[in-house]
Parts: C-alpha cells; structure tokens; sequence
C-alpha cells in the first residue's frame, strides 16, 4: 500500500468511530418527507447526510479506509427496512454498495477518494456506453447517459466509456469491456428529465459530460477484480447490483400488508357491510400474501448467507451460486410486485385514490420488475446453469 493510502486508512479508522444516527430514526423522517422527494424528484441531500450518518454509505466501503465492508445480509436489511418508508429513498440508499466496484480502483485513487471520510456516495449511469478518445495518461470523455438514480446527492459520479479495441481489458484486436470513469458532481451536467409512474423520488436523471479528461487510474472495469483484499471484495459483484434493487420490493409488500391489516378492522365499509377483517375471503388472501412474501424472502436471505458463509471460508462463489443469487434477486422482485398488487386488490375502490397509500406502493413496486437486471432473461439464465448449458452473455 502507498504512503498515502495508508495514511487515510489510519484518519478513517478513526472518523469511523463517530456516533451513528439510529436508522429508525432516519427512517420516520423519510416516511414523514416522502411527498417531498417526489415533488422535487430527487431525495435531498440533509437526508442523504443522515443517511451517511446511519452508516448506509459506508457499508461498502473497505474497512482499509475506515469504512464498514458489512457482510450482503445487514446492508440488504437496511436497505429492507428503508423501503417499507419510502422506496425512492430505499433504491438511493441501496447505492451504498456502489463502493464495491470503486474497489477495482487503484489503491491510490480510492484513498483520494476516502480522504475527506469514509461515507462517501457514488452514482452514474452506465448507458449508453459513449466512445472516448484517447488522450495522454487517460482518455476525453463526451455524451450523455440515462437512469443516474441518485445523482443529486452523490460526491463521486460515474460514466460509462467505450475505449475501442485493443485498450484496456481487450487484447488480439477485440472490443474491450466498457469502462466507467469517475468524476466529481462540478464536472458534470444533470438533465433534470425524470417524469415517471413511480420511484419519482430516485432522481434518476441524465448526466451530460462536454469535453471531460479521466486518467486511466480513475476508471474501472465494473464488476473488476478489486485491489482490496477483504471478504466483501470477493462477492459477486452484478449479483449484489442486482439484491441491492430487488430487494426494495420485499420493503414496499412489507409496507402494502401493513395497510391491508390496518385496513382489516379500522376502516368502516362504505355501504355498511361487515369489516374486511370479518370477511373470509379477506382473511384468506392476506394469509397466502402472507405467505408468498415470507417464502420468497427466505430463499433470498439463505441463499445470500450461503455464499456469504462460502467466501468467508476462504471458497469462491461458483457459477451455480451466482446463479442462485440472480434468480433469488428476480424472484424476489416478482413476488414482492405481487403481493403489494394483491393488497390493492384487498383495498377495493378506496384504494384507487390518489392519496391512497397503496396507490404509490404499487407504482413504486412495478418499477423494480423493470429494472434490466431482474429482467425475465434471468429465469433463462437460471435454468441454463440448471441444466448444464452456457447461459445467456452477462448473466453470469
């Protein structure tokens, strides 16, 4: 390790001892703000800094740099718990694991990077990939890319870069793998243009850089191998991507049974007919709601733990362990949808006004089965691995 490196481990061991901000507490300020994120289509930044100070955006950060490296179980559970407030602010937060792929960084970038602490928020969009051009000790970024959730409250923004055939991990005159360079905020346009059904509150606006230079030490391979030796580092990365969003949806079927048990027996009938609680067909579906949400969080969290366990012991996750991630990440996107969907059935017409909770529980739950990494390509690429045969490009 450089001198410098070293010399910001030693500072952020220290600022990492700083009292933490209980997350309930951050927590009832989000579900109490939640109307204001989507007013201003973007999660404010003294949220984001309580957020930091619940530890959300040191979770991935290498304890190298005074930061947590959580194991995948308690980030995911924070990430949980946020969204049964509000899933805009749970899909922001959720970028606290962004600090994996900065871990393919140089040793030396990453210190400059955790120099001012070790809470440090990292957001992008990755496509389109835009060609850059190369230029001495790095390469002249221009373009413009889509879905930079978070991008209003991060210190640190990334793009994704093309950089031709032959350069970076590319050899024998095949395309290299696209690249994200990493900039701070000042350097680069937000297009404010997020409009959309649900998770408004995300800010996933476009980003434009006009005539940026990035040296090579501040880009990376996303899902590269990392330079830092610490458990977290060896997990699956686009796997983790892909838990980090999907988990978002057990949160908000979390939040929509909440409703519907409140609902069973606090609400009078509008025609005076007897309590849904009193009603068996309301009793039943809760119960297999209920059930389809417990079952689908099982399989996600075990699977999770067990390749956790795995690298812990010093083994690599296998493909077929990577697999099961990705199909439990699917899974639990699908399934979470469908319980909230089956709570607004529970709520009958009242549930269809605006004001309604479960109105922006749905919208926000729908967003996640979009998200191209829970796509249903990825049942595909479960049962390929299943059977034996290549799955489809990038699954693995």
């Amino acid at each position: 390790m450089s001198d410098n490196a070293t010399a910001v481990a030693a500072e952020n061991q220290s600022a990492s001892s700083t009292t933490r901000l209980p997350l309930d507490h951050v927590i009832a300020d989000i579900a109490a703000r939640r109307d204001e994120f989507d007013r201003l289509s973007h999660v404010p930044r003294d949220v984001i800094a309580r957020l930091k100070r619940a530890g959300v955006y040191r979770a991935a950060t290498p304890r190298l740099f005074g930061g947590d490296a959580l194991a995948p179980t308690a980030f995911l559970d924070m990430i949980e718990r946020i969204a049964t407030a509000d899933g805009s602010a749970a899909w922001v937060a959720s970028f606290g694991s962004a600090n994996v792929y900065l871990a393919a960084l140089p040793l030396a970038t990453q210190a400059q990077i955790y120099a001012d602490g070790p809470d440090q928020v990292f957001a992008g969009g990755l496509f389109p990939v835009q060609p850059a051009q190369p230029a001495e000790g790095g390469w002249r970024v221009n373009g413009t890319w889509k879905f930079a959730s978070g991008c209003k409250g991060a210190d640190w923004l990334g793009v994704g870069i093309g950089v031709g055939t032959g350069n970076g991990t590319g050899n024998g005159g095949m395309p290299s793998k696209p690249r994200t360079a990493v900039f701070r905020p000042h350097q680069i346009e937000i297009v404010e243009n997020w409009d959309v059904v649900g998770m408004q509150g995300t800010g996933s606006h476009d980003l434009r850089v006009t005539d940026q230079f990035v040296a090579d030490d501040w880009t990376f391979v996303r899902g590269g191998e990392a330079n830092v030796d610490e458990p977290l580092y060896r997990y699956p990365t686009i796997a983790y991507a892909a838990q980090v969003l999907a988990v978002v949806n057990l949160g908000l079927a979390r939040a929509a049974l909440d409703v519907a048990n409140q609902m069973a027996g606090g609400r009078k009938t509008t025609t005076g007919a007897p309590q849904l609680a009193e009603r068996a067909y309301y009793r039943i579906e809760l119960a297999k709601a209920e059930a389809q949400l417990r079952s689908a969080r099982a399989f996600f969290y075990d699977t999770t733990d067990e390749v956790w366990q795995s690298i812990l012991a010093g083994r690599p996750a296998t493909p077929e362990q990577v697999s099961l991630l990705r199909l439990a990440a699917t899974q639990i996107a699908r399934e979470g949808a469908d319980v909230v969907q089956r709570a607004y059935r529970l709520g009958g017409t009242m549930a269809i006004y605006r004001t309604h909770p479960l109105q922006r529980l749905l919208r926000d739950s729908m967003v996640v089965t979009q998200h191209a990494f829970l796509g249903e390509g990825n049942f595909d690429g479960a049962g390929a691995v299943f059977v034996g045969v290549p799955p489809i490009p990038g699954y693995l």
